[in-house]
This record gives structure tokens, C-alpha cells and sequence, in this order.
């Protein structure tokens, strides 16, 4: 008797089949989800080419604005100020209202807050500017973390949050290489148009091609399948005062908050970093060259750590199990990052940075995953709304110690430095004694 198409499409997703029927298989169940990832992927990217900017071009607007090593970390500040609030609200308001329309809403706004900023005069215009930023763009990853969970299986999660998230070094990696053009030709304030139109854009393509899994006109039911594998509780309205005495959210929100601002370290100080130490510019072949290596590592890394777990629940691990165990690697391959601070060469600063961010990307996307596997996904907004204030909150935090470690140390980046690794081992340890194991039927 020769098996039915879903019959093979199963075997093909067994513990025992090859490697090469997996991948059979797993075209076999369609590609309509990959097309919502790229939806996803492309607004991170310009989320962070939007952030990214501020600190390509932190030693013009210094100059331009006699901005402080303080003021800038005050702007910074507010950004994150806003980052917060906007997190734990929107996050909610996906899950209430829908990814779509609160997705829509939120980047038509971040484009809107973007422009406002070739309006600023002065250092309390752009702490404005970056607190209604950070408001609005603190959608993107809630958006983003249910996009997934609403698209992808558990097996497959860490490598399409891997990929979206890939956005963010993409995005910082294109903005050195586009800015110097802009600048050079239109001035700062024409940046902040050229890339507030970039997201007029985005919001077309996402009217018209995003839908959720049951209501998009081309899914096959053979993927719809495939993406609702997983036996879920039944969807309920659920009180944000019960979401937040779930083990899992403290689980997440905590871990997250420990190490989500790491990146907002690299993001906002890199530059700076590298333009005081090494004495480079703002052009492409002075900053421009380390900064779009490190990225590119990252882009390896964020998509790599995903491939990494993925691999290992395939085999047969737990998913919890193979998201911890992938994390533990990432830990200590960012070690190296302690010698950054300390070089007087600067590829050996750029490979250790370059190293460690690269592992950070791998950590975040397998942090992710794991609280999609032990998040119902009605709740799943929330949860990682939740977390994601928590991270913004330790991002304020760590921009004001920043400041006012370089401000007392004349720029000294050598403590910063060090205390990264510890970071990662400290939330890993969190996350191994209180991340559930299975979906809480709540």
C-alpha cells in the first residue's frame, strides 16, 4: 500500500528519519511561514537601523550640539524610559487586539517619531524624540515573538527567531555603510527622513501580506497542520495579575533583563568605543569595515545558536533541555570579551567583540524560543511584553552606569568589559532552576 502524502509528510519528521528527509519534509509542509519571517525580519531591520544611527553619528551631533558624554547617555536613557512602557502595554495590546493591526499602528508611529528627530536642536529635543521612539518601537519584538509562536513549531523556532532577529545586525551593519553617503551628501537631518520613509514602506507590504496562520488565503492545511502540532491549553482570558505569577514570566523576564542590555551596550557605545580608542572616523573604511565584521559574525551567530538547538530537539532532546544547553556554550564562548578593553590592536578587539556578540545573538535566540516552549500562545504577547520591560528597565540602568563609569574613569571601557561574561552565567542559572518544562494548562 503505498503511504498518503500526510503519511510521508509524518515519517519524514520522525526521531529516526535522515537528515535529508527532514528537510523533504519539511518543504513538503509549505513555505507560507517563511514569508511572514521575512515580514518580521525586515522590520527588525529597520528597527535597528533606526537606533543604530544615533550612536554612527553621536560624534557629529556631539559636536553639532556640545553634547556631553552624560547628555548622550541621558538621551539614551529616555529612549529606554519609553522602551519600557511601550513593552509591557503593547505586548498586551497584541494579545488582545492582534499582531496585525497593533503591529501596523506601531511602526507607522516609530516612522513618524524618526523623522521628528531632523527637527531637534538640541540634546533635550532628542531625549524627547527617543522617548516616543522607544514607545512605539517597542512593539517590534512582541510582534515578532508571536508571529513566530502563531507560525512555527517548537522544532523550529529557535532557528526563525535566529533569523529575525538576524534583522538587528543587518540593520546595524547597513547603517554605517548607508549613512556616510547621506551625510556626506544631505547632511544628519536628511538621515533621519530617508530613514523614516524605509518604514512607509515596510507598512504596505505588512497591510497587505500579513495574516495569521487560519485566516491566510494561501496556507495549505498540510502546514497548518505541521505549525499546530503541539496540543495547546484552551484560549482563555487571562488577568495580567494571573500571567504574572506564572513561574515561566519571571523566568524569562528576569534572565532577559540581565543580558537584553549588553546589546544595547554594543549598540549605543561601540562606536564611540572604537572611535576613542583607535582613533577612527564615520566613514566606511574607518568605522564602517569593524563595525559590518561584527555584525556579520552576529548575523552567524544569531541563526547558528537557533540551528544549534534545533538540531538537538530533532535528536531527541527536550526542547528546554536543548535551548539551556545551547545558552551554556554561548556563556562561554563571550569569556573572550574581557580582552576588548585591553588591546592596544584593533582586530584583536574587534574578533573578541565580534566573538562575543556573535554568541550573545545565539543566547538571545534560544532565550526566546524557550519561553515560546513553555508559553501558551494567547499569552504569549504579554509574557514577553512583560519580560521585555524588565530588559528595558535593566537597559536605563545600564545606560546611567555607563555614563557615569566613563564619566569618572576619563573613558575607560576596561570594568564594562569585564563584567559582561558574568551576566550570561548568572541568568543561565535562573533559567535552569525556574524555566518550566512543558505548557502550564492555565
Amino acid at each position: 500500500m503505498v503511504p498518503s502524502p500526510t503519511a510521508r509528510t509524518t515519517s519524514a519528521h520522525a526521531p529516526g528519519a535522515g537528515i535529508g528527509d527532514k528537510i523533504r519534509g519539511t518543504l513538503a509542509t509549505g513555505k507560507t511561514r517563511w514569508g511572514m519571517l521575512a515580514l518580521v525580519f525586515f522590520a527588525t531591520t529597520l528597527n535597528f537601523i533606526d537606533r543604530a544611527a544615533l550612536g554612527v553619528m553621536q560624534p557629529i551631533l556631539a559636536k553639532e550640539m556640545s553634547w556631553t558624554a552624560m547628555d548622550y547617555a541621558n538621551i539614551n536613557f529616555w529612549f529606554q524610559v519609553g522602551y519600557a512602557i511601550g513593552f509591557v502595554l503593547q505586548g498586551r495590546l497584541i494579545d488582545r487586539v492582534g499582531v496585525k493591526r497593533v503591529f501596523f499602528c506601531a511602526v507607522l508611529l516609530w516612522s513618524l517619531a524618526t523623522g521628528a528627530h531632523g527637527l531637534a536642536t538640541s540634546a533635550v529635543g532628542f531625549m524627547i524624540c527617543r522617548f516616543i521612539l522607544g514607545i512605539t518601537e517597542a512593539a517590534n519584538y512582541p510582534a515578532c515573538v508571536k508571529t513566530t509562536r502563531l507560525w512555527f513549531p517548537a522544532s523550529e523556532r529557535a532557528v526563525a527567531s535566529g533569523i529575525f532577529n538576524a534583522g538587528t545586525n543587518v540593520g546595524a551593519m547597513f547603517t554605517p555603510m548607508m549613512l556616510p553617503l547621506v551625510l556626506h551628501v544631505w547632511g544628519w537631518q536628511a538621515a533621519f527622513l530617508c530613514m523614516a520613509a524605509l518604514g512607509g514602506i515596510w507598512l504596505i507590504f505588512w497591510g497587505l501580506k500579513y495574516y495569521n496562520p487560519e485566516e491566510h488565503p494561501t496556507v495549505t492545511k498540510a502546514e497548518l497542520d505541521y505549525i499546530q502540532q503541539e496540543k495547546e491549553p484552551e484560549q482563555t482570558t487571562v488577568s495580567f495579575g494571573t500571567i504574572l505569577k506564572m513561574r515561566g514570566t519571571w523566568a524569562f523576564a528576569l534572565s532577559y533583563a540581565m543580558t537584553a542590555p549588553v546589546f544595547w551596550f554594543y549598540l549605543y557605545w561601540l562606536p564611540p568605543f572604537l572611535n576613542q580608542q583607535y582613533n577612527l572616523g564615520i566613514s566606511v573604511t574607518q568605522m564602517g569595515i569593524p563595525l559590518i565584521i561584527i555584525y556579520i559574525t552576529a548575523d552567524f551567530g544569531s541563526v547558528g545558536g537557533g540551528i544549534l538547538s534545533s538540531v538537538l530537539i530533532k535528536r531527541g532532546m527536550a526542547a528546554v533541555k536543548a535551548r539551556l544547553v545551547s545558552m551554556l556554550l554561548c556563556a562561554i564562548s563571550i569569556i573572550g570579551v574581557v580582552m576588548a578593553a585591553g588591546s592596544s590592536e584593533l582586530w584583536v578587539a574587534v574578533g573578541a567583540i565580534a566573538l562575543a556578540l556573535g554568541a550573545h545573538q545565539a543566547w538571545t535566540a534560544n532565550v526566546w524560543s524557550m519561553v515560546m516552549d513553555y508559553t501558551p500562545k494567547h499569552m504569549m504577547g504579554t509574557v514577553f511584553g512583560f519580560g521585555g520591560m524588565c530588559a528595558a528597565i535593566g537597559g536605563m540602568f545600564m545606560t546611567q552606569f555607563v555614563g557615569y563609569v566613563l564619566t569618572v574613569t576619563n573613558n575607560n571601557y576596561t570594568l564594562l568589559f569585564t563584567m559582561i561574561p558574568a551576566m550570561y552565567f548568572i541568568a543561565l542559572v535562573w533559567m535552569y532552576f525556574m524555566a518550566p518544562r512543558k505548557i502550564p494548562q492555565v
